[in-house]
């Protein structure tokens, strides 16, 4: 409880309340049964795809280093998250702790910087696979990874801690209910009985600094990549190409549009319902987890090869 000079008193925030879908509450039963079974994909799908490269000798390369970061970032994001919002949308369990609504929020913001920032490093590696071939295995190396590790790691680490920081430092002092299943910065820090111009303008910055950097070098490496596809003779060379890093750059595409649809739903609120904001970030928490393992990993012949044994072992 804290006093003010011109004599009122309000209550600090001991934890908040998730409060997603009270709009619309049938949409809790209806996305519970297809989020849960697309939770047990991602985790399931990614921990197969991280024992395979472990177990299998064969898969001990760059390429596969970096599909074992990829996993490894979306098994974090879905245990970050999920089942934190099944919880809510089973047991009606909606309190979180003001520190864990920020542990929270800082994990998500880094480790969706830092798949961003490994999409980014992989395309440079398809990009390096396909345009210089015979310089592949000088460049991309175990050293190339570990360095290229170390800086997703520092890098996003460093630009995104502010952004819990700052707005773990704001006043809560009154309403606690947070309209949305996760702990997003723009909706908790809107409860808050200060000026939040400096969170949101560095939430703003840092994060399309981190994206927008990282999208246009991709775009930059799948240009250049097309560019050389397009100059292959061999019979059948442009198609497998194409179908491969066509299939990682939508992936990719899809990952940034559905972010800049969700900061787009922000601004316009008043012409658009405010359950698909959290919609978007529900999905988005799940479905790129679900959908990388399979389409970076089982779609590689390497990696079902892998698979396979692994299940010859298991069985």
């Amino acid at each position: 409880m804290t006093a003010h000079q011109n004599g009122t008193i309000s209550i600090e925030v001991p934890d908040f309340i998730l409060n997603c879908f009270v709009r619309s509450p049938s949409w809790k039963f209806w996305l519970s049964l297809p989020r849960s079974l697309l939770f047990l994909l991602a985790m399931g799908a990614n921990s197969i795809l991280l024992l395979t490269i472990w177990l299998e000798v064969s898969l001990h390369e760059p390429m596969y280093y970096l599909l074992s970061i990829l996993s490894l970032l979306d098994i974090v994001v879905c245990l970050t998250v999920i089942p934190k919002v099944l919880t809510i949308f089973w047991f009606d369990l909606k309190s979180i702790s003001f520190y864990a609504c920020f542990l929270q929020m800082y994990i998500m913001n880094w480790f969706f910087a830092m798949e961003s920032c490994t999409f980014m490093v992989m395309a440079y590696d398809r990009y390096v696979a396909i345009c210089h071939p015979l310089r592949y295995p000088s460049i991309i190396t175990d050293q190339f990874v570990a360095k290229a590790a170390i800086f997703i790691l520092a890098r996003n680490s460093i630009i995104t801690m502010p952004i819990p920081i700052l707005s773990s430092q704001l006043h809560y002092c009154g309403i606690n209910v947070i309209d949305n299943c996760i702990c997003a910065n723009m909706a908790v820090s809107r409860l808050s009985c200060n000026d939040v111009t400096i969170s949101r303008i560095y939430q703003f910055v840092g994060g399309w600094t981190l994206l927008g950097s990282d999208l246009i070098l991709i775009f930059v490496s799948y240009t250049l990549i097309l560019r050389a596809v397009l100059r292959l003779k061999a019979e059948g060379a442009v198609a497998k190409a194409l179908s491969t890093c066509g299939s990682h750059f939508i992936l990719i595409l899809f990952f940034s549009t559905i972010l800049l649809v969700f900061v787009l739903t922000h601004v316009v609120k008043k012409k658009v319902s405010s359950d698909v904001p959290v919609l978007l970030n529900v999905l988005h928490h799940v479905i790129f987890s679900a959908l990388n393992p399979i389409v970076y990993g089982v779609r590689t012949q390497e990696i079902k090869q892998g698979i396979k044994k692994l299940l010859k072992k298991v069985c």
